[in-house]
């Protein structure tokens, strides 16, 4: 049996990944509710708080880790870098499902996702990331962008914290609810968080790269 037969066998179709590739190719953005249970955010988010009460993130940049510069009139979150070679348990999870998605990614749509970087996020009540897009001057490998919300189940619309993507005829909020993930094209979409007004705004964001 050639390789490429036993991989054809071995492939089983996902409805959820192909919705997820039609609205890219559609719409450049994707919105997905319930990627991760409740469950599952609620140990993702465990995780984050405790790391965050240990006093381990650090105020958030602005440009790539080469040019980085610190502008609180920009964005006002603070974040930690995962590491998926050191994961714990609840990180596992989060990468399981993740590498699920990009394996079916490149086997689909060829896509030559070769590396990914995730970071938790806090948003402090009264922050906010101006609109912006996620590439840089001298680094274009970000592909795709990837939000995925660990907030309470009793996250309000007033809380504010929408993610705010724009495209060439409107702009669309989405509410930052616990196990959405979304996920869009890093060099085509610009977006912003609009201010946090209660609360404190939690989720893992991250970017699938190409070479």
């Amino acid at each position: 049996m050639t390789t490429e037969l036993f991989e054809q066998l071995d492939f089983i179709e996902n409805p959820l990944f192909e919705t997820i590739i039609t609205e890219l190719l559609q719409k450049q953005f994707s919105i997905v509710n319930d990627f991760f249970s409740l469950e599952e955010v609620e140990i993702l988010r465990n995780s984050l708080v405790a790391k965050y009460e240990a006093d381990r993130f650090k105020k958030s940049a602005i440009g790539n880790r080469i040019n980085e510069e610190i502008d609180k009139t920009i964005r006002g979150d603070f974040i930690l870098w995962m590491d998926e070679k050191n994961a714990n348990e609840a990180e596992l999870l989060f990468f399981k499902k993740i590498n699920e998605l990009v394996k079916y990614l490149n086997k689909t749509c060829f896509l030559g996702i070769l590396y990914k970087e995730f970071h938790y996020a806090v948003y402090p009540k009264g922050s906010f990331y101006k609109r912006h897009l996620d590439t840089f001057q001298n680094d274009d490998r970000r592909k795709l962008s990837l939000v995925c919300y660990l907030n309470e189940a009793d996250w309000l619309p007033e809380n504010g914290g929408e993610l705010t993507i724009y495209n060439e005829k409107d702009a669309l909020n989405i509410l930052p609810l616990p196990g959405r993930l979304v996920i869009f094209e890093s060099q085509i979409l610009e977006h912003e968080v609009k201010i946090v007004k209660a609360s404190e705004r939690m989720s893992i964001t991250g970017w699938l790269k190409t070479r």
